[in-house]
C-alpha cells in the first residue's frame, strides 16, 4: 500500500497523483474519485509490456477501496497485469463541449479519474465477489436475475484487484474562458451539455415472450456524481 503524501487514507495524494497542471481542479478525496467511478462504465488501463506500451479499455466494478476488472484468462493483457507489473487506469465522464469565441479557447468540461498501482490475480470466493461487483456495476440487481458462472465458465475467466490507494481526479466545468479583446465578436459561445443516458431496453429475439422487463432496467440511471457548477 502506497502512503499518502498527507499520511491518511482519506487523501489518496501521492508524488504521482500531485496535479503539476491546473491543480486547482484537481482532488485526492477518496469520496470525489469513488463517485466518479461510480458513475462510469468503462476504464482504460496502461501498462508496458516487453517495452511495447499497451491501453485497454475494459469494464470494471468497484468495492470500497479495490476496483476489479476481468477478461479472458488467455487475453495477453491480463497475464501480464497478473504479473505484478505497474499500471494506470483511467476513468473519464464528458459532461459537456465548450465552445468559445475563439478556436484557442474551445475546451471540454469533464470528470476524470487516473489510479496507480499493481493489479493481482484472485481467485476462489474474490474471484466470484470480484465477478458480481463487475456485473453489478453494469446494471444493480443483475447478478441475482443470471445464471451464475459454471466451473468451466470460471477457469476461462481472470479476475485481477487493485486497491485504490494512489490516485487522484480532475474536474473542469464552467463557461469558457474569454479574452478580452474577443468580448465583442458576434460568436455564439457556452457549454453543450453532454450526459450517459440510457436508451430504451431492446429485448433479445429469442426471449420467451413471458419473461418481462425486470424493474431495474425499466427504471435505469447511473449514479450521478458531484459535479462542480
Amino acid at each position: 500500500m502506497t502512503t499518502s503524501a498527507r499520511g491518511d487514507r482519506s487523501s489518496l495524494r501521492t508524488k504521482r497523483t500531485i496535479l503539476r497542471r491546473k491543480p486547482e481542479r484537481g482532488a485526492h478525496n477518496f469520496e470525489t474519485i469513488a463517485s466518479i467511478l461510480d458513475e462510469a462504465l468503462y476504464c482504460h488501463i496502461g501498462s508496458v509490456a516487453e517495452g511495447q506500451p499497451f491501453v485497454v479499455p475494459t469494464g470494471y466494478g468497484r468495492d470500497g477501496r479495490t476496483l476489479y476488472i476481468h477478461g479472458s484468462a488467455a487475453s495477453r493483457m491480463l497475464k501480464s497485469l497478473s504479473s505484478g507489473i505497474p499500471v494506470c487506469v483511467t476513468v473519464t465522464l464528458l459532461d459537456g463541449l465548450v465552445l468559445a469565441r475563439s478556436a484557442f479557447r474551445h475546451s471540454m468540461n469533464y470528470r476524470s479519474v487516473m489510479i496507480f498501482g499493481v493489479a493481482r490475480k484472485v481467485a476462489g470466493e474474490e474471484k466470484l465477489r470480484g465477478l458480481k461487483v463487475i456485473t453489478e456495476h453494469m446494471a444493480r440487481g443483475r447478478w441475482a436475475d443470471a445464471r451464475p458462472p459454471t466451473r468451466q465458465e470460471l477457469k476461462a475467466t481472470a479476475v485481477l484487484r487493485l486497491d485504490i490507494d494512489e490516485a487522484s481526479a480532475k474536474i473542469r466545468s464552467g463557461p469558457p474562458l474569454v479574452d478580452k479583446e474577443d468580448r465583442g465578436l458576434p460568436v455564439w459561445a457556452g457549454v453543450l451539455p453532454f450526459a450517459l443516458v440510457p436508451g430504451q431496453p431492446v429485448p433479445d429475439p429469442q426471449l420467451p415472450p413471458e419473461v418481462k422487463l425486470p424493474a431495474y432496467l425499466a427504471a435505469y440511471r447511473r449514479p450521478q456524481g458531484h459535479r462542480r457548477a
